[in-house]
């Protein structure tokens, strides 16, 4: 007897391409691996034996196979419509069952796999009967007839771990080794397709040019279903070598398309995966998934490049991933976190003026390297400045907040309880404006954010319905490839004013506010703690406190905190530990959020979030999601859209004041859609 093989299940309705599926699937597997195939139909007694054959199916060759041990079956002979010979399938290191029924409810207990394969019912009757010719169409209204009876019955696509969408494009196979891949039930045993994998090389090129980066994206990734552009928008406004400049140095576009490309959704606990067809769906926290997919150098930074960005994950991580860092589990709207791994994208470096062209060695990376280059210098002709017009809407939009003025001015009473009561020193107390999108432009939208509150880590989202329009001044946390930390909080905010005398005033009065400057020393001290969990000791330090910067519609107040990662530490630990940021709920942190889900009426999703990437030479950097726009399906056909806003409470706040901050802050987004604050 051998040691039990793996077994992995290719299960679907006829004519969803099992079979070439399975037998293609097995041919991979076989560079590194023995690979036994068995096919059921070479067992169903006959046109009406489809619950028989996966009797015998399970009885006489998985639980055998499972086991160790041949397993030795009686054939269907579909020429005499009788019992045929006797077969024998010897059992391997890996085996591959495929055929309807291959991992019924009898047989998922021996799996260690299941793959369910779907096609268009249209699709499938042509497929099949190309396949089978004459002898099929028959008995196809019949066998169908005996899957719906036993699917009516048994939930194996919902206990499926791999679902295919088969275009019979060839894609199908490679997909689905991808995404086995991401299973703890066979990762182990497909350790030589994961060490091949991880051998990634990277080209590059280097473009003198200073493309529009809007043509730049609609060109490239317009119509990608999911792509993102972290977008530097300030950066003609910080020119030079200065700390505001290097923020604004950079941006990258990318979208989840080409041979490496893959997306990635999470939800309370569950992380869907999908890679070109085929999607994967694993249990567990997500930072530990987050652990198992970055944090490790990879591949090397072309020589002249000085980002930190060579290819990988890029996204958003909501704020309700606090329940894996010491927070309540609230469910919300929007998925946990979206990201998506990008095997080639642009990068703009804004100070050098030049674009550099990354893409993973592939067999499609030179088409897209010369389409990516066409693309670059299309996009700096001299009609790439041409203004994009805004249309919020025929109705314009009207914003209702989750708090009326007489409910969040409550909230802070109650807020201020708590910290005479010694359970909190601030409290980054938060709502929620929401209004119905209607015939809302996301894209034209952003445009306009951009234009109206340029920053140095705005950033557009787009998760197929789900988009993400920010306008974030503020960096949460950057970790560097030589293992370099830095976070910049930012608390305490004045409006600007087209008076410059009365700006100036403003500004003074910011810099000079008691108040301001022990809510931001405070997070400070929060921070400097967060980091110090991973950081190599005495590494920890302040290099800017309380430091005034200037922005389209607001004067804010920054910090700077630096550490220095320790050797060895596990990248996506050292991030959990400051998540979420501690600009965005107050301190002590645990025992805040907690509050906080006592104060506030809902989730925050997205909002108080982290957006940004994780690369594949394992820096990452990451903004708050604050100055945000969130478009999300409602379920309805609809849209919602929605704006976080907050602000820090303390022992001193004045609610009139805190209540007129958060105006101020809604008031670059709202006045850029023609729209006003609720209330």
């Amino acid at each position: 007897m051998t040691p039990a093989p793996v077994i992995i299940a290719v299960d679907g309705r006829s004519g969803a391409g099992k079979t070439t599926l399975a037998v293609e699937l097995a041919a991979r597997l076989r560079q590194h691996h023995k690979v036994s195939l068995f096919h059921l139909e070479d067992i169903y007694p006959g046109w009406n034996g489809l619950m028989p054959g996966i009797e015998r199916y399970v009885g006489t060759v998985l639980k055998p196979l499972s086991e160790g041990m041949a397993a030795e079956w009686t054939s269907w002979d579909w020429d005499k419509h009788y019992d045929g010979g006797l077969n024998v399938t010897l059992p391997a290191e890996i085996v591959i069952v495929e055929g309807v029924g291959a991992a019924a409810d009898a047989a998922r207990p021996m799996l260690d796999a299941v793959v369910w394969v779907e096609a268009s019912g249209d699709e499938r009757r042509r497929r099949a009967l190309t396949r089978d010719g004459s002898t099929y169409e028959p008995y196809w209204d019949s066998w169908a007839a005996q899957e719906d009876e036993w699917l009516s019955s048994d939930q194996v696509i919902s206990a499926a771990d791999i679902r295919v969408q088969n275009l019979a494009d060839g894609s199908a196979p490679d997909d689905v080794l991808r995404t086995l891949m991401y299973l703890p039930s066979v990762a182990s045993i497909l350790s030589p397709e994961l060490s091949a994998r991880r051998g990634l090389q990277l080209r590059s090129e280097r473009l003198d040019a200073t493309p529009d980066a809007e043509l730049l994206f609609a060109s490239l990734y317009g119509k990608s279903t999911n792509a993102v552009w972290l977008d530097s928008s300030n950066a003609s406004a910080v020119a030079g070598r200065s700390q505001a400049a290097a923020r604004s140095r950079f941006s990258i576009l990318a979208d989840d398309g080409g041979t490496f490309g893959q997306s990635a959704l999470h939800r309370s606990g569950t992380t869907q995966v999908t890679a070109g067809s085929a999607s994967v769906s694993t249990s567990g926290p997500f930072f530990r998934w987050l652990d198992s997919v970055w944090g490790r150098r990879a591949v090397r930074a072309p020589r002249g490049y000085d980002g930190q960005f060579t290819l990988g994950w890029l996204g958003y991580l909501g704020y309700e991933l606090k329940r894996e860092t010491g927070g309540n589990d609230v469910p919300s709207h929007t998925p946990d976190a979206a990201l998506l791994f990008a095997g080639r994208a642009v990068v703009v470096d804004h100070r050098e003026q030049t674009v550099w062209l990354l893409a993973l060695e592939a067999p499609d990376a030179e088409e897209w390297l010369r389409a990516a280059r066409t693309a670059v210098e299309a996009s700096v002709s001299p009609a790439a400045g041409l203004a994009v017009s805004f249309n919020p809407g025929p109705a314009g939009l009207e914003f209702v907040s989750r708090d009326s003025a007489t409910d969040y001015k409550r909230k802070i009473a109650d807020s201020q309880h708590q910290i005479s009561e010694g359970n909190s020193y601030e409290i980054c107390l938060t709502t929620t404006l929401e209004a119905p999108a209607g015939g809302l432009d996301p894209w034209a939208s952003y445009l306009a954010l951009r234009r109206r509150n340029p920053a140095p880590f705005a950033s557009y989202l787009r998760f197929g319905e789900l988009v993400v329009a920010s306008t974030s001044p503020e960096r949460f946390l950057r970790i560097m490839s030589d293992g370099g930390m830095r976070a910049e909080p930012i608390k305490g905010t004045r409006g600007r004013s087209t008076d410059a005398s009365e700006d100036a005033a403003l500004r003074h009065d910011l810099e000079t506010s008691l108040k301001d400057r022990a809510e931001n020393i405070m997070i400070v001290d929060l921070l400097r703690n967060d980091l110090s969990h991973f950081a190599i000791p005495g590494s920890v330090t302040v290099s800017r406190l309380c430091a005034i910067e200037s922005y389209a519609t607001v004067h804010q107040m920054v910090s700077t905190i630096d550490a220095h990662l320790r050797p060895g530490a596990p990248r996506a630990e050292a991030l959990a530990a400051a998540f979420p940021a501690g600009s965005m709920t107050g301190a002590p942190k645990i025992s805040t959020m907690d509050i906080l889900d006592q104060l506030e009426s809902g989730p925050r999703g997205i909002y108080s979030g982290a957006i940004g990437y994780f690369s594949l030479n394992a820096a990452t950097d990451l903004a708050v999601v604050i100055r945000t726009l969130v478009v999300n399906p409602d379920g309805n056909g609809g849209r919602t859209l929605s704006l976080g806003v907050g602000g820090a409470i303390t022992a001193d706040s004045v609610a009139d004041d805190e209540y007129e901050e958060i105006r101020t802050k809604a008031y670059g987004v709202l006045s850029t859609l023609g729209a006003d604050f609720p209330g």
